[in-house]
């Protein structure tokens, strides 16, 4: 299996998990989110989209602190999809921004 194959499925159960995780408690769910985001961050964003998934990365974080379980009915399962997509998401992001500091670094 390639490494496009490998992030891409990473990135594809990653968000399923996060998923099903807001919708049900799963206890191991942090954990897994966490591995898949750090596969993710390494594999998938290349140099062209380190702008772009930053800053996406900031909303997913700034909405996932929005206080969206004060929603009716809806708002507990969205604020916890949220958190859990922002447990899969921010270990990406601190690979990326590492990434992308060490190159600027080193020109």
């Amino acid at each position: 299996m390639k490494n496009d194959q490998i992030g891409g499925w990473a990135f594809i159960i990653g968000l399923v998990i996060a998923i099903l995780a807001g919708l049900i408690n799963i206890a191991w769910a942090p954990i897994i989110l966490v591995i898949l985001g750090l596969i993710v961050g390494f594999i998938n964003i290349g140099d062209k989209e380190v702008t772009a998934f930053l800053v996406a990365s900031i909303a997913l974080l700034v909405a996932g602190s929005a206080g969206l379980d004060k929603i009716p009915a809806v708002g507990g399962f969205l604020e916890g999809i949220l958190i859990n997509l922002v447990a899969f998401v921010a270990p990406a992001a601190v690979i990326v921004a590492i990434k992308s500091v060490y190159n600027i670094a080193k020109k």
